[in-house]
């Protein structure tokens, strides 16, 4: 048996057909051509998740098939990768990470983790998934708009569909509308901006965090955007969230160039620090042996500091770089308003 939940490989830089290697608990999902393919097994993944948990299961039926939620998908891809020279933004990035979210949510709740539908006595672990299935697969549909404010902007365009999925499933108003209240706060606050509130709501943002392999970053690159987010993207080859040592989660990052530790800095460790997931989730990072000349073999989050393992064997720490919060600083800062820090 296997300790692993789900796996999300580019092995050695090639382009493979899907292969699920599913063993009693993992799933595996490898970056494939088409893309259709890589839906495929992320489905499968999520269906198997949900198996037991009616409810969720038949609100992510009515999402997968929904031609409004499948145009929003596609109109965000087209915005950020045509107009903005991002990385993947669309179908494929909302059916990985919601197989990754539903990863993490499992192992939290076997390590004895509430999320807050249940510390509130909202409703079930049924209703858990649910929620953080449509807020992890609809978080980055505001990108249609504009990528500045696309947290908002989802909410907004995320509403008629949630409403729309929710309705048969709670007839009572009441609990449908608590529901949807977790719903939109996993949208609201993936990019942490501003910053996660309940369990929810953090599985959707480390979830998200977690897409940063080649297969995201190769079509970007190929499309011309060749910058450290393209390029240090084309550096990971795998992302693996399994069952940590010390804590319910860990999420294990191999790297084939010691670029892609931009990745893990800028995009992952973030999402880990500055969500309510920060006391239940173990980050890893490492170099292949066979990649690029070694400066760090190893590297671990511990609090907000990055401890690094160095070739010459000192150990040396370093404070993660939060850009995101820095500029929200930076403009409270000229507002003259403060940042609160309760």
């Amino acid at each position: 048996m296997t300790d692993q939940k789900f796996t999300l490989n580019v092995s050695g830089g090639a382009l493979h057909d899907v292969a699920t290697r599913r063993q009693t608990a993992g799933r595996t999902v490898e970056f494939a051509t088409p893309r259709a393919k890589l839906i495929e097994e992320a489905d499968r993944a999520i269906r198997a998740d949900l198996a037991q948990y009616p409810r969720a299961l038949a609100a992510y039926d009515a999402l997968q098939g929904d031609p409004e939620a499948l145009a929003d998908w596609d109109m965000a891809n087209y915005i950020t990768m045509r107009k903005l020279g991002y990385n993947d933004h669309g179908r494929v990035h909302a059916f990985i990470t919601g197989a990754a979210s539903l990863a993490i949510l499992e192992l939290l709740l076997e390590g004895g983790v509430r999320p807050d539908i249940l510390e509130s006595g909202i409703g079930d672990t049924d209703d858990v998934y649910l929620s953080v299935i449509l807020g992890t697969m609809l978080h980055d549909i505001g990108n249609q708009i504009h990528r500045a404010s696309h947290e908002q902007h989802g909410v907004m365009l995320a509403l008629p569909i949630i409403n729309r999925i929710l309705e048969p499933v709670y007839p009572d108003v009441f609990k449908r509308t608590k529901i949807r209240s977790i719903i939109l706060g996993c949208i609201n606050c993936h990019d942490l901006n501003p910053p996660p509130l309940t369990i929810e709501a953090g599985i959707t943002a480390v979830a998200d965090g977690t897409d940063i392999t080649k297969g995201r970053g190769r079509k970007a690159f190929a499309l011309g955007s060749v910058d450290i987010h393209s390029i240090s993207a084309l550096a990971v080859d795998q992302v693996v969230i399994e069952r940590g040592l010390n804590k319910p989660v860990r999420i294990d990052v191999t790297m084939n160039n010691s670029g892609g530790i931009f990745q893990v800095e800028e995009v992952l460790a973030p999402k880990v620090i500055r969500t309510p997931l920060s006391r239940y989730v173990e980050l890893h990072a490492r170099t292949r042996p066979q990649g690029d000349e070694q400066i760090v073999s190893r590297v671990r989050l511990d609090g907000d500091h990055f401890v690094m393992d160095l070739d010459s064997g000192e150990t040396v720490a370093v404070e993660v770089h939060d850009s995101q919060l820095e500029a929200v600083q930076a403009v409270a800062e000229s507002l003259d308003v403060g940042v609160q820090s309760r």
